[in-house]
């Protein structure tokens, strides 16, 4: 049972990691403005981030060497240092709103200034990697904020006493007008490239610690289904008490105070409590992210426990929490255009992945089976169309 529950981690951390204030907000966003009939993308997205980060999984068991070294070994270093660059710009944009979430839903808890809290838990954050077991302490505090989300959200559902009828029409597949901005930004941030690329770096850092835990598809699928039952509760609870009521969402603490007038403070609190475990767990693995692979990009290694890689994670965290300290509060705008910014670089990163995980020079027995390659093909062609999608958006429109 201990290994099993040890197992889940680096799945659990890509759910954390991946499941931050930007998500809820995007999700609430899209509950609250077109109701229940966008509850199919969640399936489509994590059915393509299951597959995707099986992929990275796989890669983490069939090669001794990070990812990016194999990239490096395959194509040289100039593509190595592409590819690590382009996923640190994808997890500093993020970063800002993480720290500011963390900010928002203790201080409106509170009562008290958000700046003071941003400033605090990137110092709690910080002061992690002076564990020398950092993998260790970042999976067991993963696994304890994804538990504490799944507590606060399902008791938010039981208040919002959603429409079963409507659940069901939501999962046939429409997209209302008007809504193709959103849809590319959940997306982006819920079919998270990234998030599935950096699943074979701690599938590696697992296998160092616990080696005698074999690795199988069910531990990279529990974390990702956690992920997608989040992301769904939250859309439903904002189509069953804020798109009912007409009321619109800016930000993810706008439903938290939308559900305290209809349901009292509890409901308002146990909201602030899951978008504190979203944004407290999307501000540390975020920022493990963006450090450990700039740390690789550059030859510096990708370990945990490396000082270089601290030094790169404690810089995201501080670049982060200047930005909201100095802004005060992101806009929905501003987040949706991050989030649609994203789906620019990671085609890119996912070809790579896809390559290395079809070679099986590199990957032996671990070579993706024809329903992967079939599959993966796929939503690297979604990939594609949301990229220039949001091209047509963003610039001729």
């Amino acid at each position: 049972m201990k290994n099993w529950f040890l197992s889940l981690g680096p799945g659990i951390i890509t759910a954390a990691l991946v499941f931050g204030p930007s998500k809820m907000t995007i999700t609430s966003k899209l509950g609250a403005d077109y109701g229940y009939s966008l509850l199919w993308i969640v399936v489509a997205a994590i059915f393509f981030m299951t597959i995707f980060t099986i992929m990275g999984a796989r890669i983490g068991v069939a090669t001794s060497q990070s990812l990016l070294t194999t990239i490096r070994h395959k194509w040289g270093n100039t593509a190595a240092i592409a590819v690590g660059l382009g996923i640190f710009f994808v997890t500093t944009s993020f970063q800002a709103g993480n720290s500011i979430g963390v900010g928002i839903a203790v201080g409106e808890a509170t009562g008290t200034s958000h700046i003071l809290w941003i400033v605090v838990f990137n110092l709690v954050g910080i002061s992690l990697l002076f564990f020398r077991a950092f993998y260790k302490v970042l999976e067991r505090l993963m696994i304890f904020l994804v538990a504490l989300m799944l507590f606060a959200f399902v008791t938010t559902l039981f208040f919002a006493k959603p429409s079963v009828e409507g659940i069901a029409g939501g999962l046939v597949t429409s997209v209302p007008k008007g809504s193709i901005g959103l849809v590319i930004a959940f997306f982006a941030s819920c079919f998270s490239i990234v998030g599935a690329f950096y699943q074979s770096y701690l599938v590696q850092e697992r296998i160092k610690l616990n080696p005698e835990i074999k690795e199988k598809k069910s531990h990279s699928i529990t974390g990702i289904v956690i992920l997608g039952i989040m992301s769904a509760i939250v859309m439903i609870c904002a189509a069953a008490v804020l798109n009912t009521k007409g009321i619109k969402v800016n930000n993810a603490s706008d439903m938290a105070r939308a559900l305290e007038p209809l349901f009292g403070s509890a409901a308002s609190t146990f909201f602030l409590i899951g978008l504190f475990g979203a944004s407290f767990s999307s501000l540390v693995g975020n920022a493990t992210v963006g450090g450990a692979l700039l740390g690789d990009a550059f030859g510096k290694g990708s370990q945990l426990n490396s000082k270089v890689v601290k030094v790169f994670i404690a810089l995201v965290m501080i670049f982060g929490a200047a930005i909201a300290v100095k802004f005060g509060k992101l806009p929905l705008e501003l987040i949706v255009f991050a989030q649609s910014v994203t789906i620019f670089l990671v085609p890119f990163i996912g070809i790579a992945m896809y390559a290395i995980s079809n070679d099986p020079k590199i990957m032996g027995k671990h070579v993706n089976s024809l329903s992967v390659k079939i599959f993966g093909a796929i939503g690297l062609l979604i990939l594609v169309f949301l990229a220039l999608s949001n091209i047509n958006e963003l610039f001729f429109k």
